[in-house]
């Protein structure tokens, strides 16, 4: 599978949805394809964690306007998220296959009580990930400017965008009433 993909879905479409993205947060053991693709926003400033709650849990509060986490999806985890995280902010999350319906569920429904909106959308690699957006719809609210803009993209584009958050109709009846949408 291209490698480039992944990196490029999970920074762009949490970027792209976001009126402001000045400040981005990476959480991740491994994040240098990932920062990469931050870094093609030029109006961005990027942060780079490790895996470590205790790292999030002494990052000031309200100073992210899009998470980007490849940590364990906990309770603890979203409560921090939430706190740094700014009022109208996008978190992406890694999260189990859409084929785990009830431990996603259970994912979401925690979500659910930070976030407004929490949709599951396709990486382009055969996984999903899961946006949550304390204001923003990833399909009304794309910034098509900011998406156009992006130089060297190897996969992610504006078309690309909406069409990662279309689902079969098996999950949309798995998940009725835990995807917020």
């Amino acid at each position: 599978m291209k490698e480039f993909i992944y990196p490029e879905m999970m920074i762009h479409v949490p970027v792209c949805t976001s009126k402001e993205a000045n400040d981005i947060l990476i959480i991740s053991d491994n994040a240098d394809l990932l920062s990469v693709e931050a870094a093609r926003h030029s109006e961005t400033n990027v942060k780079v964690i490790t895996c470590s709650l205790s790292e999030i849990s002494a990052l000031e509060d309200n100073a992210y306007d899009v998470i980007v986490s490849e940590m364990a999806s906990d309770p603890a985890l979203f409560s921090q998220v939430n706190r740094v995280l700014r009022d109208d902010g996008q978190f992406v999350t890694t999260h189990p296959s859409l084929d785990e319906v009830e431990e996603n569920k259970n994912i979401m429904k925690m979500l659910g009580n930070y976030f407004k909106v929490i949709m599951p959308y396709n990486l382009g690699n055969g996984s999903t990930a899961l946006l949550s957006s304390k204001e923003y719809h990833p399909t009304a609210d794309i910034n098509l400017h900011r998406a156009d803009m992006l130089d060297g993209l190897s996969y992610y584009n504006c078309d690309i965008h909406p069409a990662a958050f279309a689902m079969g109709n098996y999950i949309r009846k798995a998940y009725l009433g835990s995807i917020k949408n």
